[in-house]
């Protein structure tokens, strides 16, 4: 057993804290700027600095979306890899989005869907099995990875921006998972009393009852989803001098069409191609990972994973960047990360010299004790390469044009070693072992592994 703290060691505290000067100088900082501020190293904050915002590979400079008060970083991050093709092919505006609303509602109805299931599942555990109570705990919320997305493109396709816009409760979606996982919580009890009185044939209708339900709620807070597109837009010519083009050129129309014959005809890529490697120090390398109940639909695109060291995948990054394509990525965004300029350095705050303490942790111990996982989705837009080796990374982010470089942000390579999880890229990237180790039986972590995208 340890022993309380007594007067004694107190004392001694003060009188240790008092001896060295240092102390007062830093805590004069620290109060008066705050602890973040007073550690900021300015020789990291030059170095990141704007007229060093150049990349020897940039692949897009479209205008920065904006997720407000939501956790749909993943979702924002993956539609912006998809514009770029669409801009790429078809030369439409810079500012063009496609609908996040517009998966968001079907990513909450499906997970509803996911959560009933799961509850049948366990139904024959007692209200203090650890998994039951995991589930119960936050039956859907705003998270998730590349593979989730992906199954919801799959499945429902994508619209226009302007076919589905932001309402109140997208851009802030604290009320909307308030009311819903309320609904959800009860609507468990009520699937584990049919079970328990063996009213299992009574299932099907219930369900369908309850996700009417859920619909309800999800269209009077976001809107009805479009079932047909119609498009049009201006060619966008890219250069100053084409301005007159553009203004003359005439209107393309197109539809009406399915969302999800709009994505074949203007974005037309099979996502089955992308494929998620992820770096979990605390697992073995090579291997084929999956996460036991971490999706957002019945019948979806499981996530699978390929554990890889970060230098492998970079390798395979910087291959989808020289042929023009960003790269979605996950990676734990408020680390040594100075959010209004945009950087994240290892560098860029000195806790040690402020508080004179090793704050130092390999990236094996922050993963395991929870100091550091996957908490954000965004786009990696381009490398600065120096003798063929990555120095820094352009990065996209989802946050608004406020901060960075019109919301763009540098990352220094040594952060990408750290708080880089996982990246999507094409498999034609990939090295031969690694497509064949996607062949192969995945191994499925715990519930509570940190990389789980829906906990």
């Amino acid at each position: 057993m340890m022993k309380e703290i007594n007067a004694e060691e107190l004392k001694q505290f003060q009188a240790d804290y008092e001896s060295e000067r240092s102390n007062r100088i830093a805590q004069n900082a620290a109060s008066t700027n705050g602890i973040y501020k007073a550690a900021e190293d300015m020789n990291a904050v030059d170095r990141n600095s704007d007229e060093n915002f150049t990349f020897s590979i940039d692949v897009d400079s479209e205008k920065v979306a904006n997720q407000n008060k939501s956790g749909r970083c993943w979702m924002y991050a993956c539609l912006n890899t998809l514009r770029e093709h669409l801009q790429k092919q078809d030369k439409v505006s810079k500012d063009f989005e496609l609908s996040e609303s517009y998966l968001y509602f079907y990513d909450k109805l499906e997970k509803c869907n996911y959560f009933y299931d799961n509850m049948v599942e366990l139904a024959d555990r007692p209200m203090g099995d650890g998994l039951l109570l995991h589930r119960l705990s936050q039956p859907q919320q705003d998270g998730g990875d590349w593979c989730l997305v992906c199954a919801l493109i799959d499945k429902y396709g994508v619209v226009p921006k302007g076919q589905m816009n932001e309402t109140s409760c997208t851009t802030n979606s604290s009320e909307l998972n308030t009311v819903l996982n309320r609904k959800l919580r009860k609507d468990a009890l009520e699937i584990r009393s049919l079970i328990k009185d063996g009213r299992k044939d009574e299932l099907d209708a219930v369900r369908e009852r309850m996700l009417g339900e859920d619909y309800r709620i999800l269209a009077i807070a976001m809107g009805v989803p479009p079932t047909q597109v119609n498009f049009e837009y201006k060619p966008d010519n890219g250069d100053d001098k084409d301005k007159k083009d553009k203004k003359d050129a005439a209107v393309k129309q197109y539809g009406p069409m399915t969302p999800q014959d709009f994505y074949k005809k203007f974005i037309g890529l099979d996502l089955m191609d992308y494929l998620l490697l992820q770096d979990i120090p605390s697992v073995e390398y090579g291997k084929l990972y999956g996460i036991e109940m971490s999706g957002n639909m019945v019948g979806g695109r499981p996530n699978r994973y390929l554990n890889t060291p970060a230098k492998d995948m970079k390798e395979a990054v910087i291959k989808q960047l020289k042929d023009g394509y960003g790269v979605w990525f996950s990676n734990d965004v408020m680390q040594q990360f100075d959010r209004q300029k945009g950087i994240e350095d290892l560098d860029i705050y000195d806790f040690h010299d402020l508080f004179g303490l090793d704050f130092n942790m390999s990236k094996k111990d922050m993963y395991e004790t929870r100091e550091s996982l996957p908490t954000h989705g965004m786009v990696i837009a381009g490398v600065d390469l120096r003798d063929d080796k990555p120095v820094r990374w352009k990065i996209e982010n989802s946050w608004g044009d406020k901060i960075g470089d019109k919301g763009y942000m540098i990352m220094s390579d040594a952060w990408f070693d750290e708080y880089v999880y996982g990246v999507a890229v094409n498999k034609k990237y990939l090295t031969e072992e690694q497509r064949k180790a996607f062949e192969t039986e995945p191994t499925i972590l715990p519930y509570w592994d940190a990389a789980n995208p829906i906990m």
